[in-house]
């Protein structure tokens, strides 16, 4: 697994414990919150494929990583409520 960039990033407090709150109810460091946010949105975005994520998803097993057919059955994301929720946090 290539090692993590590290870096400051500064946040509105509001923003903060809105991104708090959503990564305990998803069971998640805020860190990890963030990580799978900026990811979803590249990957919407078409800047990153599905292949390049740096670890498999919580729900799949190391051995299928990778593999088209096992990120289909995926459950779904919250869509984007993560946009708006974000955006209406930073208001």
């Amino acid at each position: 697994m290539p090692e993590s960039k590290r870096f400051l990033l500064r946040l509105n407090p509001r923003l903060f414990d809105v991104l708090r709150r959503w990564a305990d109810d998803e069971l998640r460091s805020v860190n990890g919150q963030i990580e799978y946010l900026l990811t979803d949105q590249a990957r919407r975005a078409g800047r990153l494929s599905r292949r390049s994520s740096r670890r498999p998803p919580r729900d799949t097993p190391a051995d299928d990583v990778g593999d088209p057919e096992a990120e289909a059955t995926l459950p779904g994301s919250p869509g984007s409520f993560a946009t708006r929720g974000i955006a209406r946090a930073a208001r």
